[in-house]
């Protein structure tokens, strides 16, 4: 309703946008935003004339220079240059114009059920022990598939309590992931230099016992474990605000019972919202800052709708998803394979390494085929690319029919590809007899 309101006044009755913030009691961005999901161009506010204007190339060009330069310095620099403007009016231009990180897009990462789990320490402020006032750590650790969230506080994070924490996780689920991901935290990592890791042997020994991969993180790349830094901030405003507790041990009893009850029925929350509007020809796909996406109109059901270029950059710029691109591809053609991916990930299989070598199976061979092979692997419970091959070379043996050839090489190694023509050899022999003539 507002919505409409908004586009009314704005159109029709040719109000400005503060004008219809006050009368709607919106904020005036609030009022932008609307407009510019209704296809208008994002209205930029008039630029007046200030007194930084004749230094702004200067400050261009020494922040290009020196990006991490502060505002006190720069001020300094430029009053020696005969600025006669406040510091604190400096300050607010200065954060307009320093050159910010250029923003990433990222591959959303899919996970079977029980294959990942996703681990961290949260702060949650102090509790006093008679005299003593110690800190309270809450120890968290989120099922990647179901977004089930085991939690339980500590007096301390020390490694000890790190490892009592996954051992209370396990038996709450009773079950070990195949995978856990961590940050770079000292009770995970001792050491890291570039991919060489040196992991705190007690984890190791934990790992060891239970089976389960230990995993670091990027350095850097907190969104590589956005699930369980989202379930910290929903412990902290679902759970612990306002909560009352008479012991730490009264504390886990209430936190073991919310994620038992609370927490466990909840519906797991998107990674976003957007606004999707479709006419005749379009599909348009719209954020907070406008159109992310434009597809051409598709009335065939179950359907996935990419656009290639978008995936393609992201591959590319993204190396470590290649093996989520894989199996996306290969469920996307063979339905099937989901059953086979579930039970070889129960037995330990490696994920990436099984779904690209069906993948190459299925460009060798073909759906018709492949599916045949993939749901008799399946009904000998053998969930192993062996099988697979297997059940479609005893197919091809009983059909007498070649070998099918075909070799997918990645697109950088294609580009390095190139003909070479090789020259006629009679011009070195010409040279030679040349020589030879001559020293006689």
């Amino acid at each position: 309703m507002r919505q409409a309101q908004v586009l009314r006044l704005y159109h029709a009755e040719r109000w400005r946008i503060g004008t219809i913030a006050t009368q709607l009691n919106l904020h005036r961005d609030t009022v932008a935003r609307v407009l510019a999901l209704a296809g208008l161009p994002p209205i930029e506010p008039a630029q007046r004339a200030s007194m930084i204007d004749p230094y702004m190339p200067f400050i261009r060009q020494t922040l290009e220079t020196f990006p991490k330069l502060t505002a006190t310095r720069l001020y300094e620099m430029v009053q020696q240059r005969g600025y006669l403007g406040s510091a604190s009016r400096f300050r607010q231009q200065i954060a307009l114009c320093r050159p910010r990180p250029v923003a990433q897009a990222y591959l959303r990462l899919r996970t079977l059920p029980g294959e990942q789990a996703q681990c961290d320490w949260g702060h949650f402020g102090h509790i006093q022990i008679g005299q003593a006032r110690r800190p309270l750590m809450a120890f968290v650790m989120v099922l990647s598939w179901s977004r089930q969230v085991f939690l339980q506080f500590f007096m301390n994070a020390t490694t000890a309590s790190f490892i009592r924490g996954h051992v209370a996780a396990f038996q709450a689920w009773q079950g070990v992931p195949r995978v856990v991901l961590y940050d770079n935290l000292k009770s995970a990592v001792l050491e890291r230099k570039g991919d060489l890791i040196r992991f705190n042997p007690e984890l190791l020994s934990l790992s060891a016992h239970y089976r389960f991969e230990p995993r670091p993180v990027a350095p850097a790349r907190g969104n590589e474990k956005g699930r369980v830094e989202r379930a910290i901030r929903y412990i902290r405003d679902a759970f612990f605000a306002g909560r009352q507790f008479d012991s730490l041990e009264d504390l886990n009893t209430q936190a073991r019972l919310w994620c038992e009850q609370v927490a466990g029925e909840r519906r797991c929350p998107e990674d976003a919202t957007l606004t999707v509007r479709a006419s005749a020809t379009e599909v348009r796909i719209l954020g907070d800052q406008g159109v992310i996406a434009t597809h051409p109109r598709h009335y065939d059901r179950h359907q996935q709708v990419e656009q290639a270029t978008h995936v393609a950059d992201l591959v590319q710029y993204k190396r470590a998803a290649r093996h989520h691109r894989a199996a996306d591809r290969l469920l996307k053609a063979l339905p099937e394979c989901a059953a086979l991916l579930t039970q070889a990930a129960e037995r330990g299989e490696p994920l990436a390494r099984t779904a690209s070598t069906l993948m190459d199976l299925l460009q060798r061979y073909g759906v018709h085929e492949m599916r045949r092979a993939v749901q008799e692997a399946i009904a000998r419970e053998v969930p192993h690319p062996n099988a697979v091959r297997l059940a479609l070379e005893r197919a091809r043996h009983a059909r007498q029919t070649p070998l099918p050839v075909g070799v997918t090489l990645p697109e950088h190694i294609k580009q390095r590809d190139r003909i070479v023509v090789p020259h006629a050899l009679a011009g070195y022999n010409n040279l030679l007899g040349q020589s030879h003539d001559d020293q006689h």
